[in-house]
């Protein structure tokens, strides 16, 4: 009780009311307030769509407010630019780090603000010295201040992000999605981190739809709903099915959905598949109404079968077969042409043609469907389009809206509709929902589901056993390039699958 008190009374570091911002077609925020406290982590949470991007570039100066008010220690204050955020002691660690491969790790962490000498001029000993103490204060000396950015792990780029949080003494760090692309060892040591600045007094903002890392971390939370604010409060004090609700608007009871598909002959056989680097001697078999799970830890090689499956990467040895038929993919035309199609893990960079708009996105891989004498027709791109969007939900403002402004979840409805406009016998989804949220996640499942009751064969790898679970009729178990085991999904524990997949008897 007596910590309650104490998180109740100390008074906010930042303080965001009535905040407003509207874009044509679109209301990204309503009168949302926010509260962040010192030596506190507040969880922002919401659906994709929810308005959470659109609010941190709000705190970062990206974007400015239609109305409202923004106060810092107190004093109200006008976030104009990127640069007045930073200066003022706001600065954000995103799920993609926004920093300078070409550049040093002393260089990123200083930019902007580096130690100088007479007449202005850099002082790079200085820099690379303060460098070095900041990152060892974080207990990451194993970096050097004078290596390029472009060298470094993921982690270790996430790193350097937090190191320049602590080089300008920020009273505000928003992190946006940190550990989307981290191991569960990179993620424990980000939460020694994040206790680092709760400790120095930090304000932290934590945006996750990693419900354990949210009650695992976070003090407070503030949920959002459709560009509004519909919750507040300790975490301590709420359950996570009122979160959920919160969240949607609804119970989300069926994340995973039952699906009573009829297995099957066998639609895809693959035998002895390797690569000279990648993975050796992958035998598997694909049935007519299953979804197959593969999984495995960071590294496992199950993309990278994929990829060989869908013509991205060419194998050096094994078969692959469709409907007993022998096939020969040299090229993701050829593994189309057969009826096999990939949704990729990074749908950004393999899955979107970014600047172009939703309708453009769905129709491009049927180009030959929508067009007559080599001539697009526009009504049948837009008529294609709108049967496989309505089909997965889509929420956008129009289908000539920029694809790169939809949320994560929508844009992995996009090239989920792109993929089944070709009407094809096999769909490999890789990472399906990663960073996306409850309520879009139930939605994919959802839809999972109704394929295979259709009758199509579906191949989903995931890292999240909770989904794995939730939704494969089989799992194989993937472990440094090789097939560890195989399980039927009957009273299947999470624990035989880690075990599997990290080599323990």
């Amino acid at each position: 009780m007596a910590q309650a008190s104490t998180i109740s009374k100390s008074a906010p570091a930042l303080t965001l009311s009535g905040i407003s911002k509207s874009f044509p077609g679109v209301r990204a925020l309503h009168q949302v307030n926010l509260s962040l406290y010192p030596g506190q982590v507040t969880a922002l949470v919401g659906e994709n769509g929810a308005g959470k991007s659109t609010l941190v570039k709000v705190l970062t100066g990206i974007y400015q407010p239609d109305e409202g008010a923004i106060t810092l220690d107190g004093k109200r204050v006008t976030l104009s630019s990127a640069q007045t955020a930073f200066e003022l002691g706001i600065t954000a660690i995103h799920q993609e780090t926004v920093l300078f491969d070409d550049l040093t790790v002393a260089e990123n962490i200083w930019l902007g603000h580096a130690p100088r000498k007479r007449f202005g001029l850099i002082d790079w000993a200085a820099m690379n010295e303060k460098a070095r103490a900041v990152l060892a204060q974080m207990h990451a000396a194993h970096i050097a201040p004078e290596t390029r950015l472009r060298e470094l792990s993921i982690a270790n780029k996430h790193l350097v992000a937090v190191a320049r949080a602590l080089s300008i003494d920020s009273r505000v760090v928003v992190m946006d999605e940190p550990t989307a692309a981290l191991s569960a060892k990179e993620i424990n040591e980000l939460y020694d981190l994040v206790a680092l600045l709760k400790s120095q007094g930090k304000a932290i903002l934590f945006i996750s739809h990693k419900f354990d890392e949210i009650y695992k971390i976070a003090d407070r939370y503030t949920v959002f709903r459709d560009g509004e604010q519909v919750g507040e409060g300790h975490l301590k004090d709420t359950a996570q099915n009122e979160l959920v609700k919160l969240m949607v608007g609804r119970s989300v009871d069926k994340v995973f959905p039952k699906h009573h598909a009829k297995i099957g002959d066998v639609v895809l056989s693959v035998s002895g598949l390797s690569h000279p680097t990648e993975f050796e001697n992958i035998s598997f078999e694909l049935h007519k109404g299953e979804i197959l799970g593969f999984y495995g830890l960071v590294g496992a090689g199950r993309t990278e079968v994929m990829k060989a499956l869908f013509g991205m990467t060419k194998p050096s040895a094994g078969t692959i077969a469709m409907d007993d038929r022998p096939l020969a993919i040299t090229s993701a035309e050829d593994a189309i042409n057969a009826g096999i199609v990939y949704v990729p893990e990074e749908r950004g960079a393999q899955g979107l043609g970014t600047g172009l708009p939703i309708f453009m996105n769905v129709t491009l891989p049927s180009l030959k469907r929508t067009s007559k004498s080599n001539v697009l027709r526009l009504k049948n791109e837009f008529d294609l389009a709108r049967r496989y969007t309505e089909r997965l939900d889509l929420r956008a403002s129009s289908l000539s809206q920029d694809v790169s402004t939809l949320s994560g979840g929508n844009q992995q409805k996009v090239v989920i509709a792109k993929w089944l406009a070709m009407s094809p016998k096999v769909i490999i989804l890789d990472e399906p929902t990663k960073g996306i949220d409850i309520g879009s996640k139930a939605a994919v499942h959802e839809f999972m589901a109704q394929l295979v009751a259709e009758g199509m064969a579906v191949i989903m790898v995931s890292s999240e056993i909770p989904e794995v679970l939730g939704m494969a009729d089989r799992v194989i178990v993937m472990r440094e390039g090789l097939v560890t085991a195989g399980f039927e999904n009957k009273n299947l524990q999470p624990e035989t699958l880690v075990r599997a997949a990290a080599g323990i008897e």
